[in-house]
């Protein structure tokens, strides 16, 4: 009974956690935004002209702008500069690298780089990875055997995982989206393909 009861609490809390804490992060966010910039306005603008939610929108606007500025050259030259000034920082700089890397590897920008989903066969087992460089003049030395290429194989239930050389005759590609492939691996399997199967029905019903 207790077992029964057990699981099935293990199942809600399954369940429901992801959902709460996306909903609790984009609330953090929305409340950050508004706090910050919606008491700029509030002390820029006439009392009468403020209303509640213009920090969130202007936060998106902001967000918006920054990535519209990116694509100039000019622009990127100076944050460039900028992010120099951090690797004079003993503290900040392998804090600050170790995030950037991180949400780099996630960028729409990078899509296509990191997009490779591949199955890494070690003996008798098959393991979910990312190609996360093939090209081995950029690997260390004494780490770039030119017949093997770098996957990430993430850990599930946590943050974190591992970077290891793989021979490329264990490495095969996967018909799944990096998205896909790190929801199903960090979530040990239980979110299935089902979800892709049906978009991809209703795809073909519609054409």
């Amino acid at each position: 009974m207790f077992g029964f009861i057990s699981r099935n609490m293990l199942t809600g809390m399954i369940t429901i956690l992801p959902v709460v804490l996306t909903f609790y992060l984009l609330y953090w966010l929305a409340v950050s935004a508004e706090s910050v910039l919606g008491g700029i306005i509030r002390d820029a603008l006439p009392q009468a002209l403020y209303w509640p939610g213009m920090g969130v929108v202007a936060g998106l606007v902001i967000l918006f702008l920054i990535g519209m500025l990116m694509h100039a050259y000019v622009v990127r030259s100076l944050f460039t500069k900028l992010e120099e000034l951090f690797s004079y920082l003993p503290v900040v700089k392998p804090v600050y690298r170790a995030m950037k890397d991180f949400f780099e590897y996630f960028s729409p920008n990078k899509e296509q780089e990191f997009d490779q989903v591949v199955a890494v066969t070690l003996g008798e087992m098959k393991l979910i990875g990312f190609i996360t460089q093939n090209q081995t003049e950029k690997l260390p030395s004494g780490f770039n055997d030119e017949q093997s290429v770098l996957v990430y194989l993430p850990l599930s239930y946590m943050i974190g995982g591992y970077a290891v050389l793989v021979p490329r005759s264990a490495v095969s590609s996967l018909d799944m989206t990096m998205e896909e492939a790190m929801r199903f691996t960090l979530t040990a399997g239980v979110t299935t393909m089902e979800a892709r199967k049906t978009v991809k029905r209703e795809k073909t019903q519609v054409e």
